[in-house]
């Protein structure tokens, strides 16, 4: 349905020049969704789809071996949007020694989006509602180290931004003027809280994140917090259990379409295309996360049944093929602290593992060296090859 523009244009003065900022009318839109009888099946397909991969998290052996590497994935995907150049393997050499083979500000991004996400899940499991305040500690950890240090982590900003172009004036788009951002984040708290009326989940999911990057409130890091921020209204309202939803896998391929419908949203009020949109992303997203978390658990099994057959070695053996399930890319110092096995036992079992071809050494160092669970990464980086221009 189109409808007027949602929100005004207000006359601005930044950087020497004179241009319009958009600023978004509160949420929930006017007038009402015109949901119609396709949408609503799409949403409902989505819807689940969503159960069924909440559903993966209690199949799963351990939870905990997949959540490692998937909240790495998402934390990838959302900064490689942004322009960061780090594959998944960058990460996890970087957190297993800390020298990454690409710049060091783009991993430290990746990681940054890693602890922001585990902070906000924490913070919600002890009670801590999904806030403004949340929001802005959320914002700080994203921010705090590498690039973004310098631009006001966890604070709104007090100075104009804009998306693309090289200045507000050629700028895609010119976000609200800071003295106008408080009155928006504060109406945009209050959807969050079902006020004025109750949202149901998916699309207050979909309405919520253009809203987000509508109003830009910070400095940097908007994009990638608001893509954060779908995960945690999933996880914050029940939906699923544990982060399991990579909705910028589907964002990064379809990133033309993404922004275009964002702006078509902003000018022409098409919210209901927007939700098409979003409601397909969750749906393909959530049938693809089901997928590859069956595979994982079979390729996990697969291994530890033929590790299993090396006899007496296959008990220290399958102890350290755990700990390459927990970090698959992993120092012998950190598989001892994980199993409690002497070195030489770890070594002994590492050689076992790469001739059983279930491991495999990525340095080439005498010393301090690392192994890698290549097969289970390589089936956790389907997708999340750096983008080039």
């Amino acid at each position: 349905m189109k409808r007027p523009v949602t929100g005004e244009y207000v006359t601005i003065s930044t950087v020497g020049e004179t241009c319009q900022a958009f600023v978004p009318s509160p949420l929930p839109p006017e007038p009402h969704l015109s949901i119609d009888p396709d949408l609503r099946s799409l949403l409902d397909e989505a819807l689940l789809a969503l159960g069924r991969l909440d559903s993966v998290s209690l199949l799963l052996p351990d939870t905990a071996l997949f959540l490692y590497a998937y909240v790495r994935k998402e934390a990838l995907l959302s900064s490689q949007i942004e322009g960061t150049q780090s594959s998944l393997s960058d990460l996890l050499v970087y957190e297993a020694e800390g020298v990454p083979g690409v710049p060091i500000d783009d991993v430290q991004e990746v990681s940054n989006y890693v602890a922001a996400l585990d902070e906000g899940l924490l913070r919600m499991r002890d009670g801590f509602p999904l806030s403004l305040r949340l929001i802005k500690d959320i914002h700080r950890i994203l921010l705090e180290k590498g690039r973004g240090s310098k631009k006001q982590p966890g604070e709104f900003r007090t100075s104009q931004n804009w998306i693309g172009g090289s200045r507000p004036g050629n700028a895609v788009f010119v976000p609200p003027p800071p003295e106008r951002i408080l009155e928006c984040i504060g109406a945009f708290e209050k959807f969050l809280h079902n006020e004025p009326e109750k949202t149901e989940i998916l699309i207050k999911a979909a309405l919520a994140h253009v809203q987000f990057e509508t109003i830009h409130p910070f400095l940097d890091g908007n994009g990638r917090l608001g893509r954060l921020l779908i995960t945690l209204l999933f996880c914050n309202e029940s939906i699923l259990r544990e982060p399991l939803l990579y909705l910028s896998l589907y964002f990064k391929a379809h990133r033309t379409e993404y922004y275009d419908l964002l702006q078509k949203v902003r000018l022409e009020g098409e919210w209901e295309e927007w939700i098409h949109f979003f409601a397909a992303a969750v749906k393909e997203t959530a049938m693809q996360a089901v997928e590859t978390a069956t595979r994982l658990v079979a390729l996990a099994q697969q291994d530890r049944e033929r590790v299993g057959g090396l006899g007496k070695a296959a008990g220290s053996a399958l102890r350290v093929h755990h700990a390459l399930l927990q970090q698959p890319i992993i120092s012998i110092a950190k598989i001892r602290q994980m199993t409690g096995l002497a070195p030489t036992t770890i070594i002994k079992s590492l050689d076992h593992l790469i001739k059983l071809g279930v491991a495999n050494e990525i340095t080439g160092r005498q010393r301090n060296k690392l192994y890698s669970y290549q097969r289970y990464i390589a089936f956790l980086s389907e997708g999340a090859e750096p983008i080039h221009s």
